[in-house]
């Protein structure tokens, strides 16, 4: 019926005026194997006092969160931290996709995928679809994790979404992967990563 609550929610995808955008590289593409192509988002994390922001890289084809981090800003540089993770854990993807936010869009972030040769594709404008699996993925930790609690500080919500986050990587199975976990899924494909998380 198209009904929905209305209430004033932050905007995680504002595009910075001169920023380069780039085309959508996934829409004739088979994602069939882990490292194929990443895609990362930012979400907001309500709290019982305010809210926060949660940003992540996800492997497409195993949905595996490779890197993800917390920030009270939505400013460039925990995209680039979260990013630099995941590529010194688990090697580097063909393709990496993005919205076209101002974070993914900004110098800084754009320069460490050119520097690591990684093509860089993103989201037409308000096309949702384009990062489905990572939209997927932020509906799951809302609906089993965030929603049913009320974090009453940052280092709560770190810690909780720490618990949840290992428990969807490694405890629970996806029909879209057979019933497998995500980390079956990557590790089942390839050698383990290359540094095993602190």
């Amino acid at each position: 019926m198209g009904i929905a609550a209305l209430y004033r929610r932050p905007n995680t995808s504002k595009p910075a005026p001169g920023h380069k955008i780039y085309s959508y590289l996934l829409r004739d593409i088979e994602v069939t194997k882990p490292n194929q192509a990443w895609a990362t988002d930012l979400t907001y994390i309500p709290m019982e006092k305010g809210f926060v922001y949660l940003v992540a890289v996800v492997d497409w084809h195993t949905r595996k969160v490779l890197s993800w981090k917390l920030s009270i800003t939505m400013e460039a540089d925990f995209c680039i931290e979260v990013l630099l993770e995941a590529l010194a854990r688990y090697g580097k993807p063909e393709i990496f996709n993005s919205d076209q936010g101002s974070q993914f869009t900004s110098q800084d972030f754009i320069k460490v995928l050119k520097r690591e040769g990684i093509k860089i594709s993103m989201d037409g404008k308000g096309a949702w679809r384009d990062n489905v699996f990572v939209e997927r993925l932020w509906r799951t930790i809302k609906y089993e994790e965030v929603y049913r609690k009320a974090y009453a500080s940052i280092r709560e919500a770190r810690a909780s979404l720490a618990n949840y986050i290992t428990f969807y990587n490694q405890t629970r199975p996806h029909s879209s992967l057979d019933g497998q976990t995500p980390d079956q899924a990557y590790f089942n494909h390839q050698p383990r990563p290359i540094q095993q998380a602190a």
